[in-house]
Formats: structure tokens, sequence, C-alpha cells
């Protein structure tokens, strides 16, 4: 569980129903009207911009978003250290049963291909295609929250002018200003708070989480293109120490 983005949702909640609750009552912000514009115009516009499949899809993107477990970069280049060993001592064919163990399914495809006898240029290659296909699927579901967050907000104006025709061509009726008022404003209040509560934030964090993942991934490629050369654990390591911040590098230094 990413205890970040829970507590940012918390807070985000806490602070609004504060809000709420020191000038009124929540019931007062409670619109069913309003709920059926803003909520369901909002998934209405998502199912005609995105296929059926990638909307229901959905569910899975925002679960990275609250339970993410960022690959240790540190322990990949251990690891690919000691691949580089265990080549250099019992062959490239070794890796059949280190790829069948291996936790990460990218690392596990990669060392395959070397025990297979896939050559260098053919393994990074076929890796650079893989980085760049999960690129473009965690960018059509940061896109879709993205979109949901435009799509949110246009839907609260909606409400607002539909709250208003229907205010106007009720003025002879005194007592029904006051829901077709609340149909205008609480249309414009929940499309604010999903756009920027919800679907905003979320999209923000998917490209965060997507742009962790690419490092790894970067990483693990360029650790199986070297092992696949025959380089040797120190010009490994040296190549992957690229893709650790100042601090690890020392630390990594000081373990050799």
């Amino acid at each position: 569980m990413d205890l970040g983005t829970l507590i940012g949702v918390i807070v985000g909640l806490a602070l609004i129903v504060g809000a709420i609750l020191l000038g009124g009552t929540l019931s007062q912000f409670v619109d069913i009207p309003s709920v059926m514009i803003v909520f369901g115009g909002t998934i209405a516009a998502t199912f005609i911009a995105y296929p059926m499949k990638t909307v229901f899809a959905v569910f899975k993107v925002v679960q990275k978003a609250f339970f993410h477990k960022p690959k240790e970069v540190h322990s990949l280049i251990e690891d690919a250290a000691r691949y580089s060993n265990i080549v250099k001592a019992q062959g490239a064919v070794a890796l059949d049963k280190e790829a069948k163990g291996a936790k990460d399914a990218f690392l596990g495809k990669g060392l395959q291909m070397i025990a297979d006898g896939t050559s260098a240029s053919v393994i990074n290659d076929i890796m650079v295609g893989e980085i760049g296909l999960m690129k473009e699927r965690h960018g059509i579901g940061r896109n879709l929250f993205l979109d949901m967050g435009k799509f949110a907000p246009a839907f609260g104006m909606i409400g607002t002018l539909i709250g208003l025709v229907q205010m106007l061509a009720g003025l002879d009726d005194p007592s029904s200003i006051g829901p077709k008022m609340a149909v205008a404003l609480l249309t414009t209040f929940y499309g604010s708070v999903i756009a920027n509560l919800a679907c905003n934030p979320i999209a923000v964090k998917l490209k965060g989480r997507s742009e962790e993942e690419t490092l790894a991934m970067r990483l693990i490629q360029e650790s199986v293109k070297s092992i696949a050369r025959g380089d040797s654990r120190n010009i490994i390591e040296d190549k992957l120490a690229i893709f650790l911040s100042g601090e690890m590098r020392a630390k990594m230094a000081k373990g050799k």
C-alpha cells in the first residue's frame, strides 16, 4: 500500500468535509440529480472516448497508484553481477535455471534469451521494444484519467446550466428556486472534486510509477545486454551505476 496516496486522499476528503461541517451539514451537499449529471456524464463520456475493454481495465491501473512496490535498483545490479559470474564459470546455458527462478518476468525473459544463445543485439532490440510497449500501455491508463479530469468539470458546467435554466423557468414558484439552484452549484462542486482530488492526482501518480518502472527495465536491459556480450562483473557494475543516485553509488563503492 502506498501510504502517500492513501494519506493524500484521506486528508483531502477530511478537509473538504470539515469545511462543509463548519458552515452547515453534509446533507446540503448531497443532490441526486447533480450526482447523475456529473458522475454519470463523466462515465458516459469516458466510454465514448475509450474502448470498453480499456475502461474496465482502469481498475487495474488504479491499483498501481495505491499498491505498488518499486523494484530495488541496487539489488538488480547485484543480481546482474552474479549472473555474469555464473556465465563466466559455467557458461550461458547455466542461466536457464536462473531464468526460471527470476522474480522479475522481464529479467527472466532476458536471461532465457541468453541461455538460448540469442545474440546481444537481438536481445537488446527485443527488450527495447518491450519497454516501449510498456510505456504505451501505461500512457493509455494515464491519459484516461487525464481525460476524466477534463470531462468531470465540463459536466459540472453542463449541470450548472441545466440548473440555471430550470431556475429561470420557475421564477414564478419561489419554492422551486432552492433545489434548482442546488443543482446549478453542486454539479460544479462535484466536477471540481472529482477532477482535482481523484483523476488528475492519479494521472500524475501513474506517470511517476511509469518512470520508475521504465528506469528499472532499462537497467535490466543494460545488464542483460552486458551479460550477453560477456562483460566482466566490474564493467557491468560500472555501467549500471549510472542508474543510481550519488548516495547509492557511494554505498556500492564501499561494498566492493
